[in-house]
């Protein structure tokens, strides 16, 4: 569920209990960007939490319990079978999991608009949202905003297929 509502409701949500719980202490998530980057982890970890977990759970339902018998009568404890076989045949859970995370944090645009919108000083404007401000903020810099566009285009196809290339090498076949 927290994964098919949209960011821009989202980070509203968020804003508000967030804001509510810095109230507090007098202060809003846009006083410190601190404030702004952890409101957004914590948004991002509530709304990815979930999917993961259930692509996690696949994957451990995913091994035979053969592989886990086998293993414990050649004498493995139970810290060598999870070293040894459940985390080797969870490995392609591990590697979606840690594509869907890593291109969805360089995506964050529409969350990081709603909770805090670069607030304080652009200090919280993740990349997404800078180029939005370049492109449409400034009269004259919608070719630069275009060219910041194309060059986050490339480093995160680059950053995901390096994370691709190094988890796959880790996976096994049952």
């Amino acid at each position: 569920m927290p994964n098919l509502i949209g960011g821009i409701v989202l980070g509203y949500i968020w804003q508000i209990i967030i804001n509510g719980v810095l109230l507090n202490f007098g202060v809003d998530i846009t006083f410190s960007a601190k404030y702004g980057f952890w409101g957004l982890v914590v948004l991002m970890n509530w709304q990815l939490a979930g999917y993961m977990m259930i692509i996690y759970i696949a994957g451990i339902q995913n091994i035979s319990s053969d592989l886990k018998e086998a293993a414990q009568i050649d004498g493995a404890n139970s810290f060598q079978t999870l070293m040894n076989v459940t985390i080797p045949m969870v490995m392609p859970s591990i590697t979606i999991c840690t594509f869907l995370t890593l291109t969805n944090s360089f995506k964050l645009f529409d969350q990081n608009f709603a909770l805090t919108g670069g607030a304080p000083a652009k200090q919280t404007a993740m990349l997404a949202l800078d180029i939005y401000n370049t492109f449409y903020g400034r009269i004259g810099f919608e070719g630069v905003g275009q060219a910041k566009a194309v060059v986050f285009f490339i480093m995160v196809a680059l950053i995901a297929f390096v994370q691709l290339y190094i988890t796959r090498r880790k996976e096994v076949e049952s």
